[in-house]
């Protein structure tokens, strides 16, 4: 082999070694581009899923204005407050024929109640008739409800009419057979130097002459309950009206969403539900301790709605949210987290927001100073959900519900 076959056979190695090296740059090269590719891609789609976010987050304001809570532990969920399924031997009554039927009373076995589409209905047997409308058509969405009215608590009274509070309207009394209504208290006026804007439960006295009521807000309207709910401002009140004079008076103001409301059998004080708390608060609104407030059942292991009285001299408590212990509770974790609040409610509707709070339906009968005598639960709200009352009547207990379309019946013998 002479020199130049030689020079030539070793510049093909020289070459074959170049391409080979350029091959790998080339191939790398590939790859870092690839790469950047990709990087561009996900940062262009996280910055589009971002930005509306963002947007969110820095000019949105939140609708809440949330204080910081202080709730104590819940209290464990043992002995009477030990779990059970008693409440899913309750019977659904007029099933899909009414909604929401909030409050009850009875006259004879005759049901009244109010219901979401601002109806007064009168049940009887298996019939449902309707008694009286205190607003105005159209109604059913949370749009309608100032005009048409939302009838939350109902009593009779000792001249055998009904007395309801309508959350929107104001105090009404009502004949029960022709459904004539009269206005007692407007709803919206200014008392006080605020607006009655969410009136809940009442409760008359035996003579009738005076009137209590609960404003469980004068800030959020009845439909942005679980607003009121997360912001817990302490602008509730208690109120009384007279019957002879027609004037209405502030009995105790500052309590977080006051709800369901009951006289003691002296009259001289009323229990109230202060639910965003979790305790039930006795209210003394005569005689010579009027004006005063004292805890009548602390720590509750639930959020209190009404309160009813039961033939055991104690009283019915019903609540359709749980503080579970062991467990996690929702409201408890958020109550010292205001920041958090604000973000959800920025984030996530009302109604998307009652979907992440369980269906945990739970009656409880207290006697006095806030013992705990029996309780009843439902665990998930199979057959009873969203308990807003318990009314004992002829030996069972009915159960009312702020969103439920039925009635529960509850025989009292089986439990």
């Amino acid at each position: 082999m002479n020199e130049t076959a030689g020079l030539r056979f070793r510049r093909q190695n020289r070459n074959n070694v170049i391409t080979d090296t350029r091959a790998e740059h080339v191939h790398k090269g590939k790859g870092t581009y690839s790469g950047r590719v990709f990087r561009v891609t996900l940062l262009s789609l996280g910055g589009f899923l971002l930005l509306p976010l963002l947007v969110v987050l820095l000019v949105l304001e939140s609708p809440i204005r949330p204080d910081i809570l202080i709730l104590k532990d819940p209290p464990p969920m043992t002995g009477c407050w030990e779990p059970n399924t008693k409440l899913r031997l309750a019977t659904r009554l007029y099933e899909d024929a009414i909604a929401g039927p909030e409050s009850m009373a009875n006259i004879g076995d005759v049901i009244y109640s109010g219901t979401a589409d601002g109806r007064i209905v009168k049940l009887i047997g298996r019939r449902v008739f309707t008694l009286a409308r205190l607003g105005k058509t159209p109604c059913g969405s949370a749009a309608d409800e100032t005009t048409c009215g939302r009838p939350l608590g109902i009593r009779v009274g000792p001249n055998g009419t009904l007395f309801v509070a309508d959350a929107y309207l104001g105090i009404y009394e009502v004949n029960p057979t022709t459904g004539e209504s009269t206005q007692l208290v407007s709803g919206g006026q200014e008392v006080g130097g605020r607006k009655l804007l969410f009136i809940n439960d009442l409760a008359v006295t035996q003579d009738g002459k005076r009137v209590y009521f609960t404003s469980s807000s004068s800030r959020w309207h009845r439909r942005d309950y679980l607003h009121l709910i997360m912001e817990a401002p302490a602008d509730g009140r208690v109120l009384e009206y007279d019957v002879e004079s027609g004037e209405v008076s502030v009995v105790m103001d500052n309590l977080r969403f006051p709800n369901g409301i009951q006289l003691l059998p002296d009259e001289e004080s009323v229990l109230v539900a202060e639910t965003a708390m979790a305790r039930i608060r006795r209210v003394h609104v005569a005689g010579l301790n009027k004006g005063g407030m004292d805890n009548f059942a602390d720590n509750l292991p639930g959020f209190p709605d009404n309160v009813r009285p039961s033939s055991g001299g104690g009283y019915w408590v019903a609540m359709s949210a749980v503080r579970p212990n062991p467990g996690f509770s929702m409201l408890d974790f958020l109550s010292q987290r205001p920041a958090l609040k604000k973000l959800l409610f920025k984030l996530l509707s009302q109604d998307v927001m009652m979907k992440l709070v369980p269906r945990y339906s739970l009656v409880a009968e207290l006697q006095d100073g806030g013992v705990c005598r029996r309780t009843f639960h439902d665990p998930d709200g199979l057959v009873a959900a969203y308990v807003s009352e318990a009314h004992e009547y002829d030996g069972s207990l009915y159960l009312g519900s702020f969103r439920s379309p039925y009635l529960a019946k509850l025989d009292l013998s089986l439990v």
